[in-house]
């Protein structure tokens, strides 16, 4: 960790890191010397892994924020879950991964000495499905990053760390919430880790998750800063969380599989559709770096994005036409192009008027303006994205009126490249009305992080009917990358909390999938150097690849995840 401060000296790195007075930058220590300048500003630095860092930096002391002046990679993006709630238990989602086989004998697979780590909402601790058979918990730890009051976890500034002695602690207390105060009050993460590694016997029917001897780690995620809120214009209702903290605890989670060793999990039910839906994001970026690592696996949902009608894609030149349904405070929009191309925007609003032309200059940004609409867009235009490479329009739609939006691509100088774009709207969660394309397309919709290469992909199918879950996301990445990797069941998937369909259902199943084969090959000591590849590798070599089906495939990646069949086919080698 390192710490550096200008002129001042009143607040710790763990206020600048929780105040909303704070940008938080995603830049390495050279970066943010170049932003401030030798300027006189408070901030602090914080390395989090493998060149990826985060400064915060007092917001009154440099420039407001911008993509223009801070790039789009160095700001935050914001992710939201990825459930849809729906029915008493049924085993047949996990029947349909031959997990059950697996885990009764012979192989008697149940996750025992891996570690399973959610990074979400929290978790109800006191529930029976992560207790064992005396009482006692499973869960290793929690790190809440909500709660200031206690002691953060060694080398973190920020939150609250309770291990499992404190919460044995607590579960013997009347009021155990006295003891360790974190919960979940959402439900989001309690159900993710109650399908994925849950155990209990409830009202006579046995009830298991996936994997149900592994161990816990829980990673509560603080919600996302004000300003960034209001910079992306995400509805107040909305559940949002930070890419660096979502970062911080990939980096805690990732570090037990050294001072535990054993395998760890790494389970993400959260996603968003801000990025460049290539892998090449901040975020996409360490999950590869940490899913390279042996011993750990990642695994991620991929969204429940395919049927909202948020993706739009086509040639220049060309019309984009929006539909707002309702007055809202805005939305956000990104359009991501190719090389060597060079585009240019126009906007036409509902009342009919349009906008100047706004060609490809780097670094700018353009205040748009109507006579006869309230509308404001703000429109950030990069050449180059530092990451991805590619050409980036990105929108802040400010009070839009409700009606049909037309944003018109044409070629700024003459074309010499393909003119392919693709555009994206926020996923559903962020949005206060309904906003969408009149002529979407079902394709590329897979929500960040699904889109990084070295991280486990899932899509969600309907064990019951046997058929593809239309809400899910679908692939490949923007660059024609094979993603996803495997589909597993995520409708009607039973949970502590009740039955639940989405997204982070089928990455909650198949991370249980993902342990039963970590203990054989690390725990039981055949193939202790695999890593997320490798786990993935074995798991598409297993995988069910039923009727007449090309794969991979947009929708079912390699095929249908089944870890019997993965042992089955290990078995005939």
């Amino acid at each position: 960790m390192s710490i550096g401060r200008k002129g001042y000296a009143d607040l710790t790195c763990r206020e600048m890191i929780l105040s909303d007075d704070f940008l938080d930058i995603i830049v390495d220590y050279d970066v943010i010397e170049e932003i401030l300048a030798g300027a006189d500003v408070e901030f602090c630095y914080r390395e989090i892994d493998a060149g990826f860092g985060v400064a915060h930096v007092r917001r009154s002391q440099v420039q407001p924020i911008s993509i223009g002046y801070y790039g789009y990679s160095t700001i935050p993006k914001l992710y939201g879950l990825m459930q849809a709630v729906g029915r008493t238990f049924d085993a047949s989602p996990l029947i349909a991964m031959g997990n059950v086989r697996v885990q009764n004998p012979p192989l008697a697979l149940q996750g025992s000495g891996v570690i399973m780590g959610f990074i979400d909402t929290g978790i109800r601790y006191q529930e029976a499905a992560f207790r064992r058979e005396d009482g006692s918990t499973r869960i290793l730890s929690i790190w809440d990053q909500t709660i200031q009051t206690g002691t953060p976890p060694e080398g973190f500034l920020y939150g609250t760390e309770y291990r499992r002695a404190d919460i044995d602690r607590a579960l013997a207390e009347p009021e155990p919430e006295t003891v360790v105060p974190s919960t979940d009050t959402i439900g989001h993460g309690t159900r993710m880790a109650s399908a994925a590694a849950g155990s209990l016997l409830n009202q006579g029917l046995t009830f298991r998750g996936a994997a149900p001897l592994a161990d816990i780690a829980v990673v509560k995620l603080k919600g996302a800063k004000s300003y960034l809120r209001d910079y992306y214009l995400i509805d107040d209702r909305a559940e949002a969380f930070e890419e660096n903290d979502i970062m911080e605890a990939v980096k805690y989670l990732q570090q037990m599989a050294v001072a535990f060793s054993r395998p760890v999990v790494i389970v993400i039910g959260l996603g968003t559709n801000m990025g460049s839906h290539d892998g090449t994001s901040a975020l996409d970026s360490y999950l590869n770096i940490v899913a390279g690592r042996r011993s750990r696996a990642v695994v991620v949902g991929c969204g429940n994005e395919g049927d909202k009608a948020h993706h739009y894609d086509n040639f220049m030149p060309s019309n984009v036409e929006i539909r707002v349904a309702g007055q809202m405070k805005g939305f956000c929009a990104e359009i991501w192009g190719g090389l060597p191309d060079v585009y240019a925007v126009s906007i036409r609003s509902p009342g009919g008027e349009v906008s100047p032309v706004i060609d490809f200059r780097n670094g700018i940004d353009r205040n748009v303006s109507f006579i006869f609409e309230r509308t404001r867009i703000q429109v950030s235009i990069i050449l180059v994205e530092k990451d991805a490479g590619d050409p980036l329009v990105f929108f802040r739609f400010i009070d839009p009126t409700p009606g049909i939006w037309t944003v018109t691509l044409t070629a700024s100088r003459r074309m010499s490249g393909r003119g392919q774009y693709h555009m994206w709207l926020p996923i559903e969660a962020f949005l206060e009305q309904s906003v969408t394309f009149l002529q979407p397309s079902p394709d590329v919709t897979l929500t960040e992080p699904a889109n990084a290469s070295q991280v486990i992909s899932i899509s969600t199918y309907d064990s019951y009917t046997d058929s593809w879950y239309a809400p899910s996301g679908r692939g490949y990445t923007r660059n024609g990358s094979i993603k996803p990797d495997l589909a597993a069941p995520g409708v009607g998937v039973h949970t502590a909390l009740g039955t639940t369909d989405g997204s982070c259902m089928a990455a909650a199943l198949a991370a249980g999938c993902v342990a039963q084969f970590l203990e054989w090959a690390v725990v039981d000591g055949n193939a202790f150097a695999v890593d997320s590849r490798g786990t993935k590798s074995y798991l598409i070599q297993g995988a069910e690849r039923p009727g007449d089906i090309i794969y991979p495939d947009r929708q079912w990646g390699y095929g249908r995840i089944n870890i019997n069949g993965t042992f089955e086919t290990l078995a005939r080698l």
